[in-house]
């Protein structure tokens, strides 16, 4: 029975890269986009906010849809979504009398397409029969995290071997993988998330809980604790080391990737061996003095090595409270999935921001900034024992 999932589980994992590739490919060409098409830095920033903007959106409004029209249904929407807005990436700048307005329209289909994955992907896992569902999540989300520094890395390569104006190429050979895991989708089993006879719990039910108040929070805290470092750590490396924009994106954010993937790789592995609970205290824990270490350290290849470190102590903070929200609130469906990654989601923007906001206060020192954003693995620390407190409450 189990062995029957294990082509949807593999799936799911293909399903990450997808995410992967639409939130990381398109940033490498922007300098690419403003030098050919001649658009200003001000619009090329402005597609970051719009494809997480989108993705935001998508969230909310899957709470409406996603049970209605089915998970397979929406599941190979998601990925022809992400394919297509890859391959219009290559031809509407060109046709367009606007070459923005094509790369926008291009970020806004894909952008759906990854909102839904992100909603869809992780109860699909969920429902698949297991033994251990956190070991399976935790490796799930470890594959974002290397669909990431796949993304960059083979990406780099590319631009390095046949040059960056043949990036069309490659968009296509990209677009492949979400438009044959869309096949892999009409044909694999997927389970129910919520048994025959029985329904999610609705929107209403759940904010009634003081549980479910502390497992958002809890997602915001994950996803401000990974993006405040990650976004920032590409710049950490070229002030502070004076090293090329191409070494800087190595040696900051792929380095947090792969260390972050190391992570969930090693929970993924030996999570059945391991108290969830207890691994993401000694996690968050170790996310507050990497944030001491990137912020006091004298040396910035100290800072450095403190930011590689963080991308290790965050990795499980996303999947595992994932795995907590399913134990606390078995019923709680799609519309629990939904609002999790909504609130993950508004910490990905909001942590950097926040970072950013603070350092612009103090004469750009971005140290000072990173210094501000403790405050978000102090309060999932604290949402996790808060979490412990709560477990006694009843899902009806």
């Amino acid at each position: 029975m189990k062995n029957q999932y294990n082509k949807t589980i593999t799936a799911c994992f293909t399903g990450y890269i997808v995410q992967a590739i639409v939130n990381n490919f398109t940033p490498l060409l922007f300098l690419y986009f403003q030098r050919s098409y001649h658009i200003p830095l001000s619009q090329i920033t402005l597609l970051v906010t719009f494809n997480f903007g989108i993705q935001l959106l998508i969230d909310l409004l899957s709470v409406g849809f996603v049970d209605k029209i089915g998970y397979r249904v929406s599941m190979i929407a998601a990925h022809v979504l992400a394919a297509s807005g890859l391959i219009l990436l290559t031809i509407l700048p060109e046709v367009l009398p606007s070459a923005f307005a094509g790369i926008l329209i291009s970020v806004m289909i894909y952008a759906i397409g990854g909102g839904l994955l992100e909603v869809l992907v992780s109860p699909v896992v969920e429902a698949c029969p297991s033994d251990n569902k956190e070991k399976a999540m935790s490796m799930l989300h470890s594959f974002y995290c290397w669909g990431h520094a796949g993304v960059v890395l083979l990406s780099t390569l590319f631009f390095y071997a046949a040059g960056i104006e043949n990036w069309k190429l490659l968009a296509i050979i990209w677009a492949l993988i979400p438009l044959g895991n869309a096949f892999a989708f009409a044909k694999v089993p997927i389970a129910p998330l919520i048994a025959d006879g029985e329904s999610g719990l609705e929107l209403k039910e759940l904010f009634r809980m003081k549980v479910f108040w502390i497992l958002l929070v809890m997602m915001i805290c994950a996803g401000a604790s990974e993006q405040a470092v990650s976004q920032w750590a590409s710049t950490f490396a070229e002030k502070g080391l004076g090293i090329s924009k191409t070494a800087g994106d190595l040696a900051g954010p792929m380095a947090f990737a792969v260390l972050m993937g190391t992570s969930r790789l090693f929970y993924g592995k030996y999570g059945d061996r391991i108290h969830l609970e207890r691994f993401m205290v000694y996690s968050s824990c170790l996310c507050i003095l990497s944030y001491l270490g990137i912020s006091l350290f004298p040396t910035p290849q100290l800072s450095l090595i403190a930011c590689a470190v963080c991308g290790l102590s965050v990795g499980i903070m996303w999947p595992g409270t994932f795995s907590k929200a399913s134990a606390a609130l078995p019923g709680g469906g799609t519309a629990m999935f939904a609002l999790l990654a909504l609130g993950g989601d508004i910490g990905c923007s909001g942590g950097p921001t926040l970072v950013g906001m603070v350092s612009g206060a103090l004469g750009d020192n971005l140290k000072m900034g990173v210094l501000a954003g403790i405050v978000f693995p102090v309060l999932l620390l604290i949402g996790i024992i808060l979490c412990r407190k709560a477990k006694g409450e009843t899902p009806r």
